[in-house]
């Protein structure tokens, strides 16, 4: 099993964060530091510590939809003391952010130990789907919400084609829903500053199925055994 694999299994994090702690030097396996990625371990023979802490597999995990709050960071801790998400869940078990929204950003925000299923609902091979209410500070033109549907360049390439529609004007300006099935860094904001409109509330209101409904700001539950099962067939953990 690859390093950074059987260390999600453990619970750490995410692949992506696995391999950004061994490239710190942060893991060792059977007492020697490790750099390189693509190492491979045997969960029954080798030693595999995360800071001088044996890791081990996990048998079960925890998952949990927060319905976030304004003002509140996608991360573990913060360097500068702004409020995190996981500091309104005050569990004893670390979970971690599936992704990440703006500290402006509200809405569905999913965490878990579960780091196979954080990397997979993350991968755009999976094409989890999220939707959002967006609302800009003017009217939008057809011709830009033609575009956008189609997709725009952003990065170097073009953005996926997406679902976007008017529910109803709100002060002169168009309150939108978009759904996309990727997560390129900041791209609601940045697909519609690419025609001058500016986003003065952003608010997702689900992701990979699931929505917030009966969960007011700062509230969160865990998922249900039904909600679960849901996500591993969408991204191939069923079995």
């Amino acid at each position: 099993m690859r390093l950074n694999h059987f260390m999600a299994r453990c619970g750490v994090a995410s692949r992506r964060k696995c391999d950004e702690l061994i490239a710190a030097g942060k893991v060792s396996v059977n007492g020697e530091i490790v750099t390189a990625m693509g190492v491979q371990v045997d969960p029954e023979t080798d030693t595999v510590e995360l800071e001088g802490r044996k890791l081990q597999l996990k048998k079960s995990f925890t998952y949990i939809l927060l319905n976030k709050p304004l003002s509140t960071v996608s991360t573990v801790s913060d360097t500068h003391q702004r409020k995190t998400v996981v500091s309104l869940l005050s569990l004893s078990q670390r979970v971690y952010p599936v992704g990440r929204l703006d500290q402006d950003t509200t809405g569905v925000l999913l965490l878990t130990d579960d780091g196979d299923m954080t990397h997979r609902l993350l991968h755009p091979r999976y094409k989890a789907p999220k939707r959002y209410h967006v609302l800009l500070d003017a009217r939008i033109k057809p011709v830009h919400l033609h575009h956008l549907q189609k997709g725009i360049a952003m990065d170097g390439t073009m953005t996926a084609p997406c679902t976007i529609k008017e529910l109803r004007v709100v002060n002169n300006g168009s309150l939108l829903e978009v759904e996309l099935r990727e997560g390129k860094k900041r791209q609601i904001r940045r697909m519609f500053a690419h025609f001058e409109y500016e986003v003065l509330e952003l608010d997702r209101i689900s992701f990979a199925g699931l929505s917030y409904r009966g969960l007011k700001r700062g509230e969160w539950r865990y998922l249900t055994k039904e909600e679960i099962s849901m996500l591993k067939n969408m991204v191939d953990l069923a079995g």
